[in-house]
């Protein structure tokens, strides 16, 4: 679901509640808020293109399946052999046919344990190449795709995607693979086999596949909705669990666990009576089919003794078709597993298909072009709001159409109120997001025609939180620009005004920062997120409510920082706190989408606007 504030969709880490999502959705099951739509065909195209390029170890795996089991099924012959005329030779005091049938045993089974043991070796190497594949597709996709997708598609849903549904199917490659070719072969052979040594013993076998076929269909289609049902229940529990842990400060600190955990055990039961669904299903399949295979048993067995007791059929042919027979149904169980693994496996790789079929918002251009080359030492770029309008999906205008343009070099601040349309003016300048009419241009060129890679290049955006990467403060400040020398780096960090700091730390540069950089403070967190932007180099620089959530000392320094790394640059700066505007050399005051006062600080000031009661009233508030 999409969650939207004034200012657009909230941010992946604020995500709705399922119950929330369900409300807002007029009362839609919250459980299934994570269904994205799945292309007619996407499933089935996922599973070519993972297995393709393993088709001849599929084929090879295939192949050492089929000799094993022909080496299993030559037992019950033998057996035959041995009982009518391996036995009737014995009495004459002939050993070799006994003798015979005890050898071919031996070798078929140890034949079988080595092919089986060759087989679980190739299909345990094209289990893992598979998953492999897939977990790199779902990450390398999950990040291409823009950010509105991952404003309404939870971190939790993506976690469950990359871990319980690959796990369904890792079952059902590592299991269900020998168990469906395995009982495909018996099923052929076996049934082969009995029309072949008796056709009225083998009628009775063929005449039971008609029972157990209509169960199977029907196990398929009740269990594909309990699988189905069964995965969006754990995606649930996934999702509300790294919501939970996510947010810990604010669930202790307003004593939001006791809520939490009624509201964890609704998913958690939910969950519960899905997973017993399945199982449920599951035990009836088993129930139903071992009923159909005992009654066909029993029915030769007595047919079968009638006729041996009036001669028209052998007892080694008996006993051969009574042992086929058992092997043939034996594998009904095994079928019923398979198809366990598979309803799952099924109902994981379509939500699968279905987050691999989406599509980026903010695409590629099929030609990209690229940036004419600047001189001197930090220039900046002209930046051109051409008739822009935009409005989310969801529905609902944030930003009524208008024209802006910002001279190289600028530093522009705006302000308004929350909800004015600050951000959603920065994202469209950082391409988070397209204009729904118009074209916003860098130096004359549309942001659609430019390649990423130039893109983040030319545009940098620093956000009010600072997210810094477990791993070491340099490693963080060189995410600007991965090649920098260390002492690149650390000329940056000096210009800034951090290398104090990092240096008082316990290992300096190379002290870890932690989850989120927890282990400094925030303004130390901006600080080193200003030192990756200065080592970015960028043409334009976005600030969107940098300071906002800093105290006085750490704004003063975040400030001294702004001034150098907004220096010849053009600069669009989202000022919460009116001091971030007094370095601003333009300022654009917005109020529901629009622009409604825009000047240099000190005209606006002067005058009677928004934004002159917006200054007395940050002055006074000084005083």
């Amino acid at each position: 679901m999409t969650s939207t504030t004034a200012d657009g969709p909230a941010l992946a880490g604020e995500d709705l509640s399922e119950e929330e999502s369900g409300r807002r959705a007029g009362g839609a099951d919250p459980f299934d808020a994570d269904a994205l739509p799945t292309p007619r065909g996407a499933t089935w195209a996922l599973l070519t293109s993972l297995l393709g390029p393993l088709r001849a170890r599929v084929v090879v795996a295939s192949l050492l399946l089929v000799v094993q089991q022909a080496a299993v099924q030559a037992g019950p012959l033998l057996v035959a052999y041995a009982i009518d005329s391996g036995v009737p030779a014995f009495r004459d005091h002939d050993y070799g046919p006994l003798a015979a049938v005890g050898i071919g045993y031996a070798v078929c089974s140890v034949g079988a344990g080595l092919l089986q043991y060759a087989f679980i070796r190739v299909a345990a190497r094209i289990n893992q190449d598979v998953l492999l594949d897939l977990r790199g597709r779902i990450f390398r996709h999950s990040q291409a795709l823009s950010v509105d997708f991952h404003e309404r598609y939870t971190s939790g849903r993506l976690i469950s995607r990359s871990t319980t549904d690959v796990e369904s199917l890792r079952e059902l490659l590592s299991e269900g693979l020998q168990e469906l070719i395995g009982v495909v072969l018996s099923f052929v052979a076996i049934s082969l086999m009995l029309l072949w040594l008796d056709l009225g013993i083998g009628s009775i076998a063929v005449a039971s596949f008609a029972p157990l076929y209509l169960l199977v269909r029907s196990y398929r289609r009740r269990a594909a909705k309990a699988y189905s049902a069964r995965s969006s229940a754990i995606a649930a529990v996934i999702v509300k669990f790294a919501e939970t842990m996510n947010g810990i400060r604010p669930v202790q600190a307003f004593r939001r666990e006791r809520a939490n955990d009624e509201d964890f055990a609704v998913f958690n039961r939910r969950h519960e009576r899905t997973n017993g669904d399945a199982l449920l299903e599951m035990a009836r399949y088993v129930v139903g089919s071992r009923l159909v295979a005992n009654t066909a048993v029993a029915a030769m067995v007595l047919w079968g003794a009638h006729r041996v007791a009036s001669g028209t059929l052998a007892l080694g042919v008996l006993a051969a078709a009574v042992l086929y027979l058992r092997r043939l149904y034996d594998p009904i169980d095994r079928l019923g597993m398979f198809l366990n693994s598979y309803q799952s496996a099924a109902a994981s790789l379509e939500k699968i298909a279905g987050l691999l079929a989406q599509t980026p918002t903010v695409p590629e251009p099929g030609a990209p072009k690229e940036l004419p080359v600047l001189a001197g030492e930090h220039p900046g770029r002209t930046v051109t709001f051409d008739g822009v309008r935009f409005a989310y999906r969801t529905g609902g205008e944030v930003l009524p159409r208008f024209g802006l343009t910002i001279p190289a070099g600028q530093t522009l601040a705006v302000v308004g109120s929350t909800g004015a349309g600050k951000s959603t003016l920065a994202k469209l300048l950082a391409r988070f997001y397209d204009p729904t009419e118009g074209r916003v241009l860098l130096d004359g060129t549309d942001l659609r025609d430019l390649a990423t890679s130039e893109l983040r290049r030319g545009v940098v955006m620093v956000t009010q939180e600072a997210f810094l990467f477990s791993g070491t403060i340099a490693e963080n400040i060189a995410i600007g620009r991965p090649e920098a020398t260390r002492e690149e780096i650390e000329h940056a960090a000096k210009a800034i005004g951090a290398h104090d700091f990092i240096s008082a730390l316990p290992d300096g540069y190379d002290t870890d920062v932690r989850k989120r950089g927890g282990r400094i403070s925030a303004g130390q967190r901006q600080l080193v997120a200003f030192a990756r932007a200065l080592l970015a180099d960028p043409a334009v620089l976005i600030l969107d409510e940098a300071t906002s959530s800093l105290d006085v000392p750490g704004e003063r320094a975040v400030q001294r920082a702004m001034d150098t790394v907004l220096h010849g640059r053009t600069a669009v700066v989202i000022a919460h706190r009116l001091s971030t505007v007094e370095i601003a050399d333009r300022v654009l005051v917005m109020e529901n989408g629009r622009i409604v006062e825009d000047g240099a600080p000190a005209e606006l000031i002067g005058g009677t606007g928004r934004f002159a009661g917006l200054h007395r009233a940050w002055r006074e508030s000084l005083a």
